[in-house]
Protein backbone atom coordinates (compact mmCIF):
# COMPACT_ATOMS: atom_id res chain seq x y z
CA UNK A 1 0.00 0.00 0.00
CA UNK A 2 2.96 2.32 0.53
CA UNK A 3 3.33 2.70 -3.26
CA UNK A 4 -0.33 3.53 -3.83
CA UNK A 5 -1.74 6.99 -4.49
CA UNK A 6 -4.93 6.95 -2.43
CA UNK A 7 -7.93 9.22 -2.83
CA UNK A 8 -10.35 9.58 0.08
CA UNK A 9 -13.69 10.54 -1.47
CA UNK A 10 -15.89 12.68 0.77
CA UNK A 11 -18.42 15.47 0.77
CA UNK A 12 -20.38 15.55 -2.45
CA UNK A 13 -23.79 17.16 -2.82
CA UNK A 14 -26.02 14.72 -0.90
CA UNK A 15 -28.11 15.57 2.14
CA UNK A 16 -25.44 13.76 4.17
CA UNK A 17 -22.56 15.93 2.96
CA UNK A 18 -21.54 17.25 6.40
CA UNK A 19 -21.42 13.76 7.91
CA UNK A 20 -19.42 12.51 4.93
CA UNK A 21 -16.84 15.25 5.43
CA UNK A 22 -16.42 14.19 9.06
CA UNK A 23 -16.02 10.52 8.05
CA UNK A 24 -13.61 11.37 5.24
CA UNK A 25 -11.38 13.56 7.36
CA UNK A 26 -11.17 10.91 10.08
CA UNK A 27 -10.19 8.31 7.49
CA UNK A 28 -7.66 10.68 5.92
CA UNK A 29 -6.06 11.36 9.30
CA UNK A 30 -5.79 7.62 10.03
CA UNK A 31 -4.19 6.90 6.64
CA UNK A 32 -1.69 9.73 7.01
CA UNK A 33 -0.79 8.47 10.49
CA UNK A 34 -0.09 5.12 8.79
CA UNK A 35 2.28 7.05 6.48
CA UNK A 36 0.26 6.37 3.36
CA UNK A 37 0.06 8.73 0.39
CA UNK A 38 -3.58 9.78 0.85
CA UNK A 39 -5.36 12.90 -0.42
CA UNK A 40 -8.86 14.27 0.20
CA UNK A 41 -11.17 14.59 -2.82
CA UNK A 42 -14.42 16.53 -2.35
CA UNK A 43 -16.63 14.89 -4.95
CA UNK A 44 -17.99 16.88 -7.91
CA UNK A 45 -18.53 16.34 -11.65
CA UNK A 46 -14.82 16.75 -12.37
CA UNK A 47 -13.91 13.77 -10.19
CA UNK A 48 -12.93 11.35 -13.03
CA UNK A 49 -10.54 13.87 -14.58
CA UNK A 50 -9.04 14.71 -11.17
CA UNK A 51 -8.47 11.04 -10.33
CA UNK A 52 -6.69 10.46 -13.66
CA UNK A 53 -4.68 13.68 -13.42
CA UNK A 54 -3.46 12.79 -9.92
CA UNK A 55 -2.67 9.19 -10.97
CA UNK A 56 -4.89 7.75 -8.25
CA UNK A 57 -4.72 3.95 -8.08
CA UNK A 58 -6.68 3.22 -4.89
CA UNK A 59 -9.84 4.85 -3.54
CA UNK A 60 -11.34 4.93 -0.05
CA UNK A 61 -15.02 5.87 -0.38
CA UNK A 62 -16.21 7.86 2.63
CA UNK A 63 -19.36 9.19 0.95
CA UNK A 64 -22.81 8.86 2.52
CA UNK A 65 -25.99 9.00 0.47
CA UNK A 66 -26.07 9.61 -3.28
CA UNK A 67 -24.00 9.28 -5.46
CA UNK A 68 -21.45 7.56 -3.25
CA UNK A 69 -23.63 4.90 -1.69
CA UNK A 70 -26.03 4.05 -4.51
CA UNK A 71 -23.57 2.49 -6.98
CA UNK A 72 -22.90 5.59 -9.10
CA UNK A 73 -19.36 6.24 -7.86
CA UNK A 74 -18.63 2.52 -7.85
CA UNK A 75 -19.62 2.25 -11.52
CA UNK A 76 -17.37 5.16 -12.44
CA UNK A 77 -14.42 3.61 -10.60
CA UNK A 78 -15.06 0.26 -12.30
CA UNK A 79 -14.83 2.01 -15.68
CA UNK A 80 -11.59 3.70 -14.62
CA UNK A 81 -10.31 0.32 -13.33
CA UNK A 82 -9.46 1.77 -9.90
CA UNK A 83 -9.91 -0.44 -6.82
CA UNK A 84 -12.18 0.98 -4.11
CA UNK A 85 -13.38 0.13 -0.62
CA UNK A 86 -16.73 -1.49 0.10
CA UNK A 87 -19.42 -3.03 -2.04
CA UNK A 88 -19.80 -2.95 -5.81
CA UNK A 89 -22.44 -1.36 -8.02
CA UNK A 90 -25.33 -3.77 -7.58
CA UNK A 91 -25.01 -4.32 -3.82
CA UNK A 92 -24.68 -0.56 -3.28
CA UNK A 93 -27.78 0.18 -5.36
CA UNK A 94 -29.85 -2.54 -3.67
CA UNK A 95 -28.84 -1.47 -0.18
CA UNK A 96 -29.58 2.19 -0.87
CA UNK A 97 -33.04 1.32 -2.19
CA UNK A 98 -34.99 0.25 0.90
CA UNK A 99 -37.88 -1.05 -1.20
CA UNK A 100 -35.65 -3.38 -3.23
CA UNK A 101 -33.67 -4.54 -0.20
CA UNK A 102 -36.76 -5.25 1.92
CA UNK A 103 -38.34 -7.26 -0.90
CA UNK A 104 -35.16 -9.33 -1.18
CA UNK A 105 -35.17 -9.84 2.59
CA UNK A 106 -38.72 -11.16 2.35
CA UNK A 107 -37.81 -13.57 -0.46
CA UNK A 108 -34.80 -14.82 1.53
CA UNK A 109 -36.84 -15.33 4.69
CA UNK A 110 -35.05 -12.55 6.59
CA UNK A 111 -37.43 -10.95 9.09
CA UNK A 112 -38.20 -7.32 8.26
CA UNK A 113 -41.14 -5.17 9.39
CA UNK A 114 -44.29 -5.27 7.25
CA UNK A 115 -44.45 -2.33 4.87
CA UNK A 116 -46.27 -0.60 2.07
CA UNK A 117 -44.86 1.55 -0.72
CA UNK A 118 -46.62 4.86 -1.33
CA UNK A 119 -45.88 6.86 -4.48
CA UNK A 120 -46.71 10.52 -5.03
CA UNK A 121 -49.34 9.56 -7.60
CA UNK A 122 -50.96 6.96 -5.28
CA UNK A 123 -51.61 8.85 -2.09
CA UNK A 124 -55.03 7.21 -1.74
CA UNK A 125 -53.26 4.18 -0.25
CA UNK A 126 -52.54 6.25 2.84
CA UNK A 127 -56.25 6.44 3.61
CA UNK A 128 -56.42 2.67 4.13
CA UNK A 129 -53.74 2.65 6.84
CA UNK A 130 -55.24 2.02 10.25
CA UNK A 131 -52.62 0.20 12.29
CA UNK A 132 -50.60 2.92 13.97
CA UNK A 133 -47.85 3.57 14.94
CA UNK A 134 -45.99 3.33 11.65
CA UNK A 135 -42.63 4.59 10.39
CA UNK A 136 -42.70 6.79 7.28
CA UNK A 137 -39.43 7.25 5.41
CA UNK A 138 -38.04 8.00 1.93
CA UNK A 139 -36.94 4.88 0.08
CA UNK A 140 -33.42 6.08 -0.79
CA UNK A 141 -32.13 8.30 2.02
CA UNK A 142 -29.84 7.56 4.96
CA UNK A 143 -29.06 8.98 8.41
CA UNK A 144 -32.82 8.87 9.18
CA UNK A 145 -33.28 11.95 6.98
CA UNK A 146 -36.95 12.52 6.19
CA UNK A 147 -38.13 9.86 8.64
CA UNK A 148 -41.10 10.17 11.03
CA UNK A 149 -42.87 7.94 13.53
CA UNK A 150 -46.62 8.38 13.02
CA UNK A 151 -48.63 7.46 16.10
CA UNK A 152 -52.06 8.67 14.99
CA UNK A 153 -53.84 9.37 11.72
CA UNK A 154 -53.74 13.17 11.87
CA UNK A 155 -49.90 13.05 11.88
CA UNK A 156 -49.72 11.07 8.66
CA UNK A 157 -50.09 13.89 6.10
CA UNK A 158 -47.21 15.92 7.55
CA UNK A 159 -44.96 12.82 7.71
CA UNK A 160 -45.66 12.09 4.05
CA UNK A 161 -44.89 15.68 3.05
CA UNK A 162 -41.54 15.48 4.82
CA UNK A 163 -40.62 12.13 3.24
CA UNK A 164 -41.63 13.25 -0.27
CA UNK A 165 -39.14 16.11 -0.07
CA UNK A 166 -36.43 13.50 -0.54
CA UNK A 167 -37.97 10.82 -2.74
CA UNK A 168 -40.95 10.09 -5.00
CA UNK A 169 -41.44 6.73 -3.28
CA UNK A 170 -42.00 6.41 0.45
CA UNK A 171 -42.05 3.38 2.72
CA UNK A 172 -44.74 3.09 5.35
CA UNK A 173 -43.44 0.46 7.74
CA UNK A 174 -44.85 -1.20 10.86
CA UNK A 175 -43.23 0.32 13.94
CA UNK A 176 -41.36 -2.21 16.06
CA UNK A 177 -41.48 -1.09 19.67
CA UNK A 178 -38.36 -2.45 21.32
CA UNK A 179 -34.58 -2.37 21.47
CA UNK A 180 -32.61 -0.67 18.71
CA UNK A 181 -29.51 -2.63 17.71
CA UNK A 182 -26.94 -2.64 14.94
CA UNK A 183 -24.45 -5.21 13.67
CA UNK A 184 -21.29 -4.29 11.83
CA UNK A 185 -19.91 -6.71 9.25
CA UNK A 186 -16.18 -6.69 8.51
CA UNK A 187 -14.20 -9.20 6.44
CA UNK A 188 -17.24 -11.47 6.17
CA UNK A 189 -17.63 -11.66 9.96
CA UNK A 190 -20.20 -10.10 12.27
CA UNK A 191 -18.72 -7.74 14.85
CA UNK A 192 -20.09 -7.37 18.40
CA UNK A 193 -23.75 -6.32 18.54
CA UNK A 194 -24.40 -2.75 19.72
CA UNK A 195 -27.55 -1.66 21.55
CA UNK A 196 -28.55 1.94 20.82
CA UNK A 197 -30.43 3.87 23.51
CA UNK A 198 -31.48 7.34 22.29
CA UNK A 199 -32.40 9.64 25.16
CA UNK A 200 -35.28 11.06 23.13
CA UNK A 201 -36.66 7.56 22.53
CA UNK A 202 -36.16 7.86 18.75
CA UNK A 203 -32.82 7.34 17.00
CA UNK A 204 -33.27 10.20 14.52
CA UNK A 205 -30.70 12.56 12.99
CA UNK A 206 -30.30 14.59 16.20
CA UNK A 207 -29.90 11.45 18.31
CA UNK A 208 -27.26 10.15 15.89
CA UNK A 209 -25.13 13.25 15.68
CA UNK A 210 -26.01 15.40 18.69
CA UNK A 211 -23.54 15.40 21.56
CA UNK A 212 -24.49 13.04 24.41
CA UNK A 213 -27.91 12.42 22.79
CA UNK A 214 -27.58 8.63 22.77
CA UNK A 215 -26.11 5.91 24.97
CA UNK A 216 -24.54 2.77 23.53
CA UNK A 217 -24.07 -0.65 25.07
CA UNK A 218 -21.12 -2.41 23.45
CA UNK A 219 -21.49 -5.35 23.31
CA UNK A 220 -25.25 -5.53 23.79
CA UNK A 221 -26.34 -7.24 26.99
CA UNK A 222 -28.23 -10.19 25.54
CA UNK A 223 -27.92 -13.92 26.12
CA UNK A 224 -25.36 -15.76 24.01
CA UNK A 225 -27.99 -17.61 21.95
CA UNK A 226 -29.80 -14.36 21.05
CA UNK A 227 -26.53 -12.67 20.06
CA UNK A 228 -25.73 -15.64 17.82
CA UNK A 229 -29.17 -15.47 16.18
CA UNK A 230 -28.88 -11.71 15.57
CA UNK A 231 -25.41 -12.05 14.03
CA UNK A 232 -26.56 -14.87 11.74
CA UNK A 233 -29.51 -12.82 10.47
CA UNK A 234 -27.34 -9.72 9.97
CA UNK A 235 -24.72 -11.65 8.03
CA UNK A 236 -27.38 -13.32 5.89
CA UNK A 237 -28.80 -9.88 5.01
CA UNK A 238 -25.29 -8.70 4.11
CA UNK A 239 -24.80 -11.69 1.80
CA UNK A 240 -28.29 -11.60 0.24
CA UNK A 241 -27.63 -8.09 -1.06
CA UNK A 242 -24.13 -9.06 -2.20
CA UNK A 243 -22.29 -6.64 0.09
CA UNK A 244 -18.51 -6.80 0.35
CA UNK A 245 -15.88 -5.76 2.87
CA UNK A 246 -18.07 -3.93 5.33
CA UNK A 247 -21.63 -2.99 6.10
CA UNK A 248 -23.77 -2.07 9.06
CA UNK A 249 -27.08 -3.88 9.51
CA UNK A 250 -29.63 -1.85 11.47
CA UNK A 251 -32.21 -3.91 13.36
CA UNK A 252 -34.96 -3.76 15.98
CA UNK A 253 -35.94 -6.30 18.62
CA UNK A 254 -39.61 -6.49 19.55
CA UNK A 255 -40.90 -7.01 23.09
CA UNK A 256 -40.19 -10.76 22.78
CA UNK A 257 -36.66 -10.03 21.46
CA UNK A 258 -37.53 -11.22 17.95
CA UNK A 259 -35.09 -9.49 15.53
CA UNK A 260 -36.15 -7.52 12.45
CA UNK A 261 -33.80 -6.10 9.81
CA UNK A 262 -34.58 -2.47 8.97
CA UNK A 263 -31.87 -1.66 6.42
CA UNK A 264 -28.21 -2.07 5.46
CA UNK A 265 -25.65 0.73 5.18
CA UNK A 266 -22.83 -0.14 2.79
CA UNK A 267 -20.82 2.94 3.79
CA UNK A 268 -21.65 3.53 7.46
CA UNK A 269 -20.29 6.43 9.47
CA UNK A 270 -16.51 6.32 9.73
CA UNK A 271 -15.60 8.71 12.49
CA UNK A 272 -13.81 7.24 15.51
CA UNK A 273 -17.09 7.37 17.46
CA UNK A 274 -19.34 5.96 14.73
CA UNK A 275 -21.06 2.62 15.22
CA UNK A 276 -18.97 0.42 12.90
CA UNK A 277 -15.69 1.66 14.44
CA UNK A 278 -17.22 1.20 17.94
CA UNK A 279 -18.01 -2.43 17.10
CA UNK A 280 -14.54 -2.94 15.59
CA UNK A 281 -12.93 -1.48 18.70
CA UNK A 282 -14.94 -3.92 20.84
CA UNK A 283 -13.44 -6.69 18.69
CA UNK A 284 -9.92 -5.34 19.31
CA UNK A 285 -9.56 -3.50 15.99
CA UNK A 286 -8.40 0.13 16.16
CA UNK A 287 -9.81 2.79 13.84
CA UNK A 288 -6.53 2.96 11.89
CA UNK A 289 -6.45 -0.82 11.55
CA UNK A 290 -10.07 -0.80 10.37
CA UNK A 291 -9.22 1.66 7.59
CA UNK A 292 -6.19 -0.38 6.51
CA UNK A 293 -8.22 -3.60 6.47
CA UNK A 294 -10.78 -1.97 4.18
CA UNK A 295 -8.07 -0.80 1.77
CA UNK A 296 -6.48 -4.25 1.76
CA UNK A 297 -9.86 -5.83 0.97
CA UNK A 298 -10.32 -3.34 -1.89
CA UNK A 299 -7.00 -4.42 -3.43
CA UNK A 300 -7.81 -8.13 -3.03
CA UNK A 301 -11.24 -7.71 -4.64
CA UNK A 302 -9.70 -5.85 -7.58
CA UNK A 303 -6.98 -8.47 -8.06
CA UNK A 304 -9.61 -11.22 -8.26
Amino acid sequence: MKNRRIAVLMGGASSERDISLKSGNCVLKALKEAQLNATAFDVNRDLPDRLIKNKINLVFIALHGKPGEDGTIQGMLDILNIPYTGSGVLASALSMDKIASKRLFQIAGIPTPEFRVISKDKLYIANSLKNFPVVVKPSTEGSTIGISIVRKEDEFKKAMEIAFRYDDNVICEKYIDGKEITVGILEEKALPVIEIIPKSGFYDFNAKYGKKSTDFVVPAELVKEKISQIKQIAFKAHKVLGCYGMSRVDMKLDCKLNPYVLEINTIPGLTETSLLPKAAQAAGISFRELCLILLDLAIKKHEK
